[in-house]
């Protein structure tokens, strides 16, 4: 896939894609997440990605959300555990509006006093809202336990506590401090020259001073496996079971991905799709996840279900994970698993947002992307005896946590 790749000054990177569609994606990826918080800045980084919206040296909030709804784009932004990321949609003759206002709203952000007591409200009642939702809260609370006193296991949205707390000098100490030139990367796909783009975007980024990275990231303490039973009002049985996984430089990353959708990845045919809803009917929703981080990762599976048919739930997930364990995948199984895992890669790639943040990240983790063909050497190279030696590792009973509610 030809993509391109400029490098400023002060060590922002831009990788673009040409794209003919009347349609171009942009965006900014900053290393920066909730890991990156101490103690009493817990939700930080969520909540700057809040108010960067709420107005900056030139623009109130409503100019700044009018500023590509007028033009009949959008503009979103998120915040996950290791990186904050500004996002927009737009026509391509739009691209220098676009390009000034992520910079704008990224980079020259005022913090109004008014705005930053407002948008805690807002949080606290998204707070509120994932509180009821336990089939979400669950995710949060395992990684708490699995990654016990590290930044890593706590959840994004901080706590009401931890955000009626925050001043304006907290926002602005915590983006001094974590927001560095090197750790971020503008990504694009789009109908432009790539010369037109590189002199847009250095009209703007190009200015900020170098500035590389000075806090340390501290990597969670030995993992030490934990069962625990929460006893909440709910009408299902909410229940996870995982354990660490592979970091994002390890080679085994690409093999254990191709285990997760065997389990529980997205298609309706993974082994605890069939088991627990197809053939059983104990479940609605059974999935597995495996989620990669810098210097570690986590492996879990998920299940919702009547509280009389738990038990029987929980025999059936230890008893697929016994299968991945023991029993060795035929030739033919291997080869229909991979064929699955490249054709959901092909249709995600379809989508030129997906895209643009995929070759973003990956840029930003290893200053470079790998097309559909790469990967698919990368996908053909894992071996029967290398499933068998992952679920081995990573299914062992003795280091998987449990937690549930009920």
């Amino acid at each position: 896939m030809e993509y391109f790749l400029h490098t400023f000054d002060n060590g922002i990177r831009l990788v673009h894609k040409p794209d003919k569609s009347p349609v171009a994606h942009l965006g900014i990826i900053v290393q920066t997440g909730s890991r990156d918080e101490r103690d009493h800045e817990h939700g930080m980084a969520h909540f700057i990605e809040h108010l960067i919206f709420k107005g900056t040296k030139k623009r109130k909030a409503w100019h700044i959300l009018s500023r590509l709804d007028d033009v009949g784009g959008e503009i979103n932004a998120y915040t996950n555990r290791e990186e904050t990321c500004v996002y927009a949609a737009f026509l391509k003759q739009d691209y220098q509006r676009t390009i000034e206002l992520i910079y704008d709203i990224t980079f020259n952000p005022v913090f109004p006093e008014k705005e930053v007591q407002r948008e805690k409200n807002v949080i606290i009642d998204e707070i509120m809202s994932y509180n009821d939702t336990p089939s979400e809260l669950i995710f949060d609370e395992f990684e708490e336990m699995v990654f016990k006193g590290n930044p890593l296991g706590k959840s994004i949205l901080g706590t009401k506590k931890s955000l009626k707390k925050f001043s304006r000098t907290d926002i602005i100490n915590f983006l001094n401090d974590n927001y560095y030139t090197p750790e971020m990367i503008i990504c694009s796909v789009g109908d432009i020259h790539f010369d037109k783009l590189v002199k847009l975007t250095s009209r703007y980024f190009n200015s900020l001073p170098e500035k590389p990275r000075k806090r340390i990231r501290f990597s969670p303490d030995h993992y030490v496996p934990e069962k625990k039973i929460i006893h909440r009002k709910t009408h299902h049985v909410h229940c996870i079971i995982g354990n660490i996984g592979y970091n994002y430089h390890d080679n085994r990353r690409t093999a254990l991905h191709l285990v997760n959708n065997i389990l529980g990845g997205p298609g309706m045919n993974s082994r605890l799709n069939m088991s627990l809803r197809e053939k059983n009917g104990f479940s609605y929703n059974v999935e597995s996840h495996y989620i990669p981080y810098s210097d570690t990762g986590l492996v879990t599976v998920y299940f919702g279900c009547d509280k009389d048919k738990y038990d029987k739930s929980m025999q059936l997930v230890f008893k697929e994970l016994e299968k991945l364990r023991k029993n060795s995948l035929g030739t033919l199984q291997l080869s229909k698993a991979k064929k699955q895992v490249l054709g959901h890669l092909a249709i995600n790639s379809e989508s030129r947002e997906h895209l643009m943040l995929s070759m973003g990240k990956s840029i930003l983790l290893f200053n470079k992307f790998d097309d559909l063909n790469e990967i698919r050497k990368k996908i053909d190279a894992v071996k029967v005896s290398d499933i068998l030696e992952i679920t081995n590792e990573v299914f062992l009973p003795d280091r998987l946590s449990v937690l549930s509610y009920s």
